[in-house]
């Protein structure tokens, strides 16, 4: 892990590396229930840290409630800011479905601080806002949690500018998460936005689930000359893009990992970096 200025950021009283773990993966198929060897999935948590890895996060749905308890008992709750998510209920088919009932968060921060260990969580973020539940009172809920201590920090995910807007006339938002990668830019105006008033950019699904689309060959051309692989260049592009991002790719496999923290010292040159972002 690289150590100039530009590779930290500031969440609150913590800072941390910017290129970040996304804890999904440590569940089972379709992110449902435990994976098949728990101590492996420990163990990938566990090498993240050991790698300088300081900003991992996961969410309650994940499991749901599996990936913040194998964080737990890997101990990675002791040395790195962990992120959690409250916000979203799994159906036995594994869909996805937004609750942002104040009652419900308040219940949902409670539950992930008993599976986590901890008294306080780091950064508590809204998953998804609830088409069925004024915005305005989910967030309001957050900043609530914030003054009781449960929370430390609060962030926001899958939202507009507009919604960012309005949620910051509740609470101080520390960070955004959307999906953004080279082949996905819809939220570059939250990304602008969020890098204007210096908060956080989590950007999800970073190397885009692999799909690099009419992007490939220039991605190729790029790692060749870095003799990287594309996914690592892909990577490489988000921690270049601004100062703000925070990137989380997920894996389940320890050499995946270490592929993914190595991206961290790739220093891509001016022209790549343009041929990239066109």
């Amino acid at each position: 892990m690289t150590t100039n200025q530009s590779d930290t950021f500031e969440i609150g009283e913590y800072t941390v590396h910017r290129l970040g773990f996304g804890a999904m993966r440590l569940c089972g198929e379709n992110v449902i229930g435990a994976p098949d060897d728990e101590e492996a999935a420990r163990e990938v948590a566990r090498e993240a840290v050991d790698l300088g890895v300081d900003f991992v996060d996961t969410a309650d749905s994940y499991g749901p409630g599996t990936s913040e308890r194998l964080l737990s008992e890997a101990g990675v709750v002791d040395d790195a800011l962990v992120a959690t998510k409250g916000g979203l209920l799994r159906n036995p088919d594994g869909d996805w479905l937004p609750h942002g009932d104040p009652d419900y968060l308040r219940n949902a921060a409670l539950a992930s601080t008993d599976r986590l260990g901890v008294d306080s969580i780091d950064l508590y973020q809204l998953h998804r806002p609830d088409p069925d539940t004024d915005f305005e009172e989910s967030v309001a809920t957050l900043g609530e949690l914030k003054d009781d201590g449960l929370v430390e920090n609060v962030g926001l995910s899958n939202v507009s500018v507009e919604q960012l807007e309005t949620a910051r006339d509740h609470v101080e938002v520390a960070t955004v998460q959307n999906e953004y990668n080279l082949t996905n830019r819809e939220h570059e105006d939250v990304l602008d936005a969020c890098e204007a008033a210096g908060i956080g950019f989590i950007p999800y699904f970073p190397v885009g689930a692999g799909d690099l689309d009419g992007k490939a060959a220039a991605v190729d051309a790029v790692a060749d000359a870095h003799d990287a692989s594309r996914y690592q260049i892909a990577l490489a592009w988000l921690l270049q893009r601004s100062d703000v991002t925070l990137p989380i790719p997920g894996t389940s496999s320890v050499e995946h990992l270490r592929e993914n923290v190595a991206a961290s010292a790739i220093d891509l040159g001016d022209g790549e970096l343009g041929r990239l972002s066109e």
